[in-house]
């Protein structure tokens, strides 16, 4: 407000924007005196430039009140009949400059009013009266025939409207007509007056509307509005198209494979979209894996394809997509799971391996390149030399490298051809390098008698006997067997003949099999015939009469006879054994002794001794020894044997074990023995038992008796074979018995 301010000797006080209340006396004070001044302020007058006029407006027009004053800064308010406006919608108030304005919009018979602007700070107002002028018109009603305003300027489909499957149609049609008009609306001759929903109708001042929220085929139809009143009527037809991405290819199958190709072919999708197909995207993966391929980037327009670029043995897998204008259909059925694999390569080395009048019979090796899909099979094919046409022999593949083709012509010259087939198809032919007569070949029989049938054949009682003689001839022999002249008891003796060999089987052998058979293979006149020995063995009889015939020294010289039964068979030798009289403990002296007698040295001095001799062939020793009726007594050296007169002395005993059993504990899996030592006369008889249960014949358990001492074999034990186990020994003087545990422990 107040400002100070100093230029050399003068001062001087600056009052800004100074007003009534600043009229009074000034005082400035300094060292050497003072100096007074008084100040007057008077109103400033505010010059009206331009007034307000007054104004006479018709209803719905503006009215515009402006003043000017001479004072940019001077502010100010507006009244109406004294009562301050405040602006609103119609009313706005605007100062620009020197100029204020005041704006009634849209006046009405209220705004009728005195209207004064009241400059701030200043005794000053501007007045203007506001006039409404009413006009009175009397209405007369127009009538207008109703009419539907449609573009037809777009060609002869002006009614047609296309819409993509899944967006949202809205068809506004403008309508005229005086009065208004009443709108119909019908799908295919049906009317419809939907308000909501997904397809409905909307009507509105001069406008109705088709709205279809997410359009489906269904959706696709033609459409008629109808719009009516007292004057008239109009009506317009709207084509309603819907289209989409079409439906998926049909029926994708694969038609042929290579090594490392595939050809696909599909059929086109049923339905289009209604826009048509561009073309088709493929796709392929492995069996198995999840990630498609594509096999194409740019729409292909066939409907066959062939995809390239394969792994042989490979199981793959190939999917379609059909595409026109709004965009990829869904994916199609995929293709059954197919392998890349190509065609074998020729058979090799076909030859002819029999002719008759009416058949041949070819055969051949696989080809040399089978490949990943193997071999289903082979197709056999001939024609007459000169002939182009080619005839299937098989309906069905042969899985064997051979075939016999029947039914050809007597004396014709065939050529054949065998092709190899797998899923890859066919083969290349293997052909013959010249054709084939085709008439019987006449071969005398013959037998081919093998290596080991040329000697006596030999087998044990018991053993099957199965001979394959092979023999040639055509045509077919006839083939006879025969056993010492006399026909064979198909009771005993099976015979089973094929067009190559012929096969005499026993199932078990016995001795009445042994003899000569006759073989005989005729055709008509001519016969060939063969002889084979057969020889049934068995174990021979124990030697006849042994005896001692003499004894001097140390030694006893033993005599027999040959078995009466030899067991069908040479005797090879014979095994000789002792026995002292006291313990008849049996120990071998010879064995493959070639001559029926032996001398047996060594003996002991004032022993008695017994001998036997079994009987030995190829099957084996004889079941029973023959046994010497007499003894060899070894008497003392310079001394004269004279039996004794006093009773011998009673040795007989009851049983009794000198060592017993110990308790054992063996590790599972590893054999052990339990073992005890007993005496008794006569020979005790021992019983083995676990549990209390006698062991009998179990493989698991060996029970042994030498010399007294008893033992009683386990093999690998389990777990199972723990437990008590009693050595039992018994004689007609009485019995003992000993008792031991096993454990047997599975290790860790």
């Amino acid at each position: 407000k107040y400002r100070f301010k100093k230029d050399g000797k003068r001062h001087i006080l600056i009052i800004n924007e100074s007003t009534k209340e600043d009229t009074g006396r000034y005082q400035v004070m300094t060292n050497g005196g003072k100096c007074e001044a008084d100040l007057i302020v008077e109103e400033k007058q505010l010059e009206v430039i331009q007034g307000i006029a007054d104004l006479t407006v018709k209803a719905t027009d503006q009215a515009v009140f402006k003043c000017e004053v001479s004072d940019e800064k001077v502010t100010g308010k507006w009244f109406k009949n004294g009562v301050e406006i405040r602006p609103s919608k119609r009313i706005t108030m605007t100062h620009k400059g020197r100029i204020h304005k005041l704006v009634i919009d849209d006046v009405r018979p209220e705004d009728e009013a005195d209207y004064t602007f009241i400059p701030d700070g200043f005794a000053l107002t501007l007045s203007a009266k506001l006039n409404f002028l009413e006009i009175k018109i009397e209405y007369v009603p127009r009538q207008e025939p109703p009419k539907i305003h449609l573009d037809c300027s777009g060609g002869e489909h002006i009614n047609t409207i296309i819409v993509v499957a899944g967006n949202k149609l809205r068809f506004d049609v403008p309508i005229t007509g005086e009065p208004a008009p009443t709108v119909s609306w019908f799908k295919a001759d049906k009317e419809f007056k939907e308000t909501d929903g997904r397809v409905h109708v909307e009507l509105r001042t001069e406008l109705s509307s088709l709205v279809i929220e997410s359009a489906e085929r269904s959706d696709e139809s033609s459409y008629n509005i109808v719009v009516t009143n007292p004057v008239g009527e109009d009506k317009a037809t709207l084509i309603v198209k819907v289209v989409d991405v079409p439906d998926p290819p049909e029926n994708v199958r694969i038609t042929s494979v290579g090594e490392d190709w595939a050809n696909v072919i599909w059929e086109p999708p049923k339905y289009d979209g209604g826009k048509e197909v561009t073309g088709y995207l493929i796709e392929r993966k492995k069996k198995g894996s999840q990630r498609w391929m594509k096999m194409n980037f740019e729409v292909y327009t066939e409907t066959s394809y062939q995809s390239t670029r394969m792994i042989e043995g490979i199981m793959y897998e190939i999917r379609v997509f059909a595409v026109n204008s709004i965009g990829i259909s869904q994916q199609a059925n995929t293709s059954k799971p197919f392998m890349p694999i190509a065609p074998t390569s020729e058979p090799l080395h076909l030859t002819v391996e029999d002719v008759t009048d009416t058949t041949c019979t070819l055969k051949w090796r696989p080809p040399d390149r089978i490949g990943a899909g193997g071999i289903d099979g082979y197709l056999i094919e001939y024609r007459k030399e000169g002939s182009t046409e080619w005839i299937a022999s098989n309906q069905e593949l042969v899985e064997r490298c051979g075939f016999t083709v029947k039914d050809l012509p007597t004396g014709e010259k065939i050529e054949f051809r065998v092709i190899a087939v797998n899923i890859a198809g066919k083969s290349e032919p293997a052909l013959m390098t010249q054709g084939v007569t085709i008439r019987e070949i006449v071969q005398q029989p013959k037998i081919r008698v093998p290596r080991h049938l040329r000697q006596t054949y030999i087998r044990k009682v018991g053993e099957q006997v199965n001979l394959v003689i092979p023999f040639q001839g055509k045509p077919r022999p006839k083939v006879t067997w025969s056993k010492e002249g006399q026909p064979l008891d198909p009771k005993q003796i099976s015979v089973r003949t094929t067009e190559v060999d012929t096969i005499l089987f026993i199932r078990s052998a016995e001795r009445s099999h042994s003899g000569k058979y006759t073989l005989t293979v005729q055709i008509e006149n001519m016969q060939d015939t063969a002889a084979i020995n057969i020889r049934i063995v068995e174990k021979p009889g124990p030697p006849q009469f042994v005896a001692v015939k003499e004894v001097w020294g140390f030694n006893a010289l033993v005599e027999w006879q040959p078995p009466k039964d030899n067991g069908n068979s040479e005797i090879l030798g014979y095994t000789i054994q002792k026995a002292d009289k006291k313990t008849k403990e049996w120990f071998t002296v010879y064995e493959h002794n070639r001559q029926p007698r032996c001398t047996v040295s060594d003996l002991i001095m004032g022993n008695e001794y017994y001998f036997k001799v079994f009987s030995e062939n190829i099957v084996g020793l004889s079941e029973n020894p023959g046994i010497s009726k007499n003894t060899a007594v070894i008497q003392k050296t310079g001394l004269i044997y004279k039996p004794s007169d006093y009773q011998e002395q009673d040795v007989s005993m009851a049983p009794k074990f000198l060592t017993p059993l110990i308790d054992r504990c063996v590790v599972a899996g590893y054999s052990t023995a339990l073992n005890c030592a007993v005496r008794g006369h006569p020979k005790p008889r021992v019983i083995w038992m676990k549990n209390k249960m006698e062991i009998r014949d179990d493989p698991k358990f060996i029970m042994k008796h030498s010399q007294g001492v008893l033992t009683l074999n386990i093999r690998k034990p389990s777990p199972f074979d723990g437990g008590t186990y009693t050595c039992r020994a018994i004689n007609n003087l009485g019995e003992a018995e000993v008792i031991c545990k096993l454990e047997v422990k599975v290790p860790q």
